[in-house]
């Protein structure tokens, strides 16, 4: 065995980092890019991997030290062959930066005398905007946007807020003027180098901002090669000079934004129990959400306590070996070896799937779950479906069947307004506008657009919509208004097959209807059997909001719409 040391990598353009979380403890085995401890800037919280595995023989930092490149992390032991391997690692580590030195200014000096003559010769100039760089990250998404075209925007502004497997971080402007155009939209993937957004600036404002860096930048080229500091330190004095008015950040106060104060390893904590961020309030430094402040408020929702957070914190939390089952108090997942029963194959989930799962699983958990199965006989509806699509055959509308339970849904969301609404602490928010959503099938999983306004629409309206919105998620270019502000959801599986399922209610909603594949079946009329086409209704709700009698009620009412659709009408 051999004791090497672990050193923070490239991070990027960052100069000092805090570290806010150690991930790992003297002892621990760990491998190769296992994350060690979370660090933080003012503008992205990230996790540094381990460059080799080993055991951790002693952490060399500790919460709240301040680390850059080159700080050691902590010492491994490793086998004597790694040992060897990172022995010129280091030497060539050490020997880069006076390598590189030199070459610091020249980047510097060739944008700023590229820019002067733009400058001079008009009076507003397009700046392109680009992704800079980054740290050791690629194809991060973009999780959040926060400025749009016609913002007037101010140097070091945050634009876009992107997110690796790692870290979060803002992407800021690197000059100031008036948003042009916005190059990249929610869910993109990007890199460095990217076209990030063009600025309209104006001359003397471009020329001021072109001409600071040049100035430090001749003595930098002379400075001595093993001056490695002098660059980092030249970068945030331009900026201070550029934009002087521009408030410094304090590293005392929590960084603002909608995105909620946590590190990655809490926000994917988070995102497994299905907690939202933005309703806690974080315990740690700088109001910093932690994976206490999570586990605290998972167990005061499972629970059912009504106690302010601040409260449920003081309580000790509750041992695993009690097993009483109102906390977290849960057996650890089981960790098999599947190779050792036969070949396996591993693939990566889609970014639906993970999001939609993180979603679902916290719905079901959280939310009291009751279905009804019920049946609606669509005879006479089928037969006028496919009348009115034989006559609109040349125009190429084509009516679905779930267009008409769209419409038939509103009717009894109307009649019944407590399915048309959402909880809001002690409180119920009745919704007055009527937006169904459905789910539609694609490569990726399931996606569920809505339906807009479906009370002031047609059939042969929403079934072109439908079609659109179907198209764009097959697609995969269903934007996020697309998908939002839904009253009551259809999950239909009549293409498919199956007879009755359990539909998981879309939060905040209380309910929502699944429907599968109509069958004929024999039903007596009184004097004999007459085969009627029948489809079967799986309508779940939520008990803290419906009761039995209601969803029986509504589920009696739905399939006596659809049996005689003359009854929207009423």
């Amino acid at each position: 065995m051999a004791t090497i040391e672990i050193q923070v990598p490239d991070i990027g353009d960052f100069d000092e980092v805090t570290v806010i979380e150690l991930l790992v403890k003297p002892g621990d085995s760990i491998t190769v890019d296992q994350s060690l401890l979370t660090v933080e800037s003012d503008k992205a919280s990230m996790e540094i991997p381990s460059s080799h595995a080993g055991v951790v023989k002693e952490l060399r930092v500790k919460l709240d030290d301040k680390v850059k490149q080159g700080s050691i992390v902590l010492t491994l032991d490793v086998e004597e062959d790694s040992a060897a391997v990172a022995a010129p690692t280091a030497a060539e580590t050490q020997a880069a930066p006076a390598a590189a030195t030199p070459a610091v200014a020249t980047p510097a000096a060739a944008p700023a005398a590229a820019a002067t003559p733009a400058a001079t010769s008009a009076t507003t100039q397009i700046i392109e905007v680009m992704v800079p760089d980054i740290g050791d990250f690629k194809d991060v998404s973009v999780i959040e946007v926060l400025v749009k075209a016609g913002d007037t925007i101010k140097v070091e502004q945050s634009l876009i807020t992107v997110e690796s497997d790692k870290a979060s971080m803002e992407i800021p402007s690197s000059s100031a003027g008036l948003l042009k155009e916005l190059k990249v939209k929610l869910g993109d993937v990007i890199n460095i180098g990217d076209l990030l957004a063009l600025i309209e600036a104006a001359a003397p404002v471009a020329a001021v901002v072109a001409a600071t860096p040049a100035a430090p930048a001749a003595p930098e080229a002379k400075a001595a090669p093993a001056a490695t500091a002098s660059a980092p330190a030249a970068a945030p004095a331009a900026k201070a000079s550029v934009s002087a008015s521009e408030p410094v950040h304090n590293p005392n106060i929590a960084p603002t934004g909608s995105l909620p104060h946590a590190s990655p390893s809490v926000r994917k904590f988070a995102r497994e129990l299905g907690v939202p961020l933005a309703e806690l309030t974080g315990k740690g430094p700088k109001g910093r959400i932690t994976l206490d402040d999570v586990q605290a408020f998972s167990k005061s929702v499972m629970a059912g306590d009504t106690r302010t957070q601040a409260q449920v914190s003081k309580t000790p939390a509750a041992s695993a070996a009690s097993g009483n089952g109102v906390g977290l108090d849960l057996l650890a997942w089981p960790k098999v070896d599947f190779t050792k029963f036969g070949e396996v194959e591993r693939k990566d989930m889609s970014r639906i799937k993970k999001i939609s799962g993180s979603n679902l699983h916290r719905n079901w958990v959280m939310i009291p779950h009751v279905v009804n199965h019920d049946d609606a006989d669509i005879t006479e509806l089928e037969n006028f479906r496919l009348m009115m699509n034989k006559e609109n055959e040349k125009s190429g509308a084509k009516i679905t069947m779930l267009a008409f339970l769209i419409k038939a849904s509103v009717a009894a969301l109307k009649k019944f307004p407590d399915f048309n609404a959402s909880l809001d602490g002690d409180q119920l928010v009745l919704k007055k506008y009527f937006n169904i959503a459905f789910a539609a099938d694609t490569p990726n999983g399931l996606v569920v657009p809505v339906i807009k306004d479906a009370d002031k629409k047609g059939i042969v309206q929403i079934s072109a919509e439908m079609g659109e919105l179907a198209k764009k998620a097959r697609d995969g270019k269903l934007g996020p208004a697309d998908m939002q502000g839904a009253c009551f959801t259809i999950s239909s599986l009549g293409g498919i097959g199956g007879r009755y399922f359990t539909p998981i209610i879309n939060a905040p909603e209380v309910a929502i209807l699944g429907v599968c594949k109509s069958q004929m079946q024999p039903v007596w009329d009184g004097k004999a059997f007459e085969p009627r086409l029948i489809l079967p209704l799986s309508l779940s709700w939520d008990h803290r909001v419906i009761d039995g009698a209601m969803a029986a009620r509504f589920n009696a009412y739905l399939g006596q719409i659809l049996a005689d659709f003359r009854r929207v009408l009423l």
